[in-house]
């Protein structure tokens, strides 16, 4: 059995749960998430907890279990205090910037590139080389900053390109003088 699974979900004040079958529905102060649970799991609300436990004995029921247990734990957390990514853009001239909602990064192309937040995704930027990611839910802000990642991975001679704050980029020797 799931050692995560396991562990009941607390609700906090501010936010309610509503349950039918497996589509489970959570509000809170920062918005509204809904999922659809795949089969093999039940959920249940007992008392200021939810409980998730596999409804067979079945492998792929295990599985799932604690995968659940954590897709809602996750709902709950983003309702009540949201998540946000921070990136870090190095190189000279490289720099971001917030227009209307879309964030606009200029990263050594010929073009600048323009990043259209999709619904409960906002972005915010500080000293032009700071970009936060932030909304309700956990797996949205994850793909958003991987997508702004991936227009200048860093590289691995300077360190040049978009990176997460606190991310430890692998540095390589460059090229040996004349021997």
């Amino acid at each position: 059995m799931s050692r995560i699974g396991k562990s009941p979900i607390p609700i906090p004040d501010k936010v309610s749960v509503s349950l039918d079958g497996l589509a489970v529905t959570v509000k809170g102060p920062k918005g509204e998430l809904k999922r659809t649970l795949p089969e093999g799991v039940t959920i249940s609300q007992v008392e200021n907890t939810l409980v998730v436990a596999p409804s067979s004995d079945k492998r792929r029921s295990r599985e799932r279990h604690g995968l659940c247990r954590t897709l809602v734990a996750n709902m709950v957390e983003g309702v009540s205090t949201g998540f946000s990514k921070k990136l870090e853009i190095v190189g000279v001239g490289n720099r971001a910037q917030v227009k209307g909602k879309n964030l606009v990064v200029s990263a050594g192309y010929s073009h600048p590139v323009e990043m259209i937040p999709p619904d409960g995704i906002t972005f915010a930027v500080e000293n032009n080389t700071n970009v936060t990611v932030s909304g309700t839910d956990k797996e949205l802000v994850g793909n958003e900053a991987a997508k702004i990642r991936a227009i200048r991975p860093p590289e691995p001679y300077k360190g040049k390109g978009i990176k997460y704050a606190g991310e430890r980029i692998m540095r390589k020797a460059g090229k040996s003088g004349k021997k």
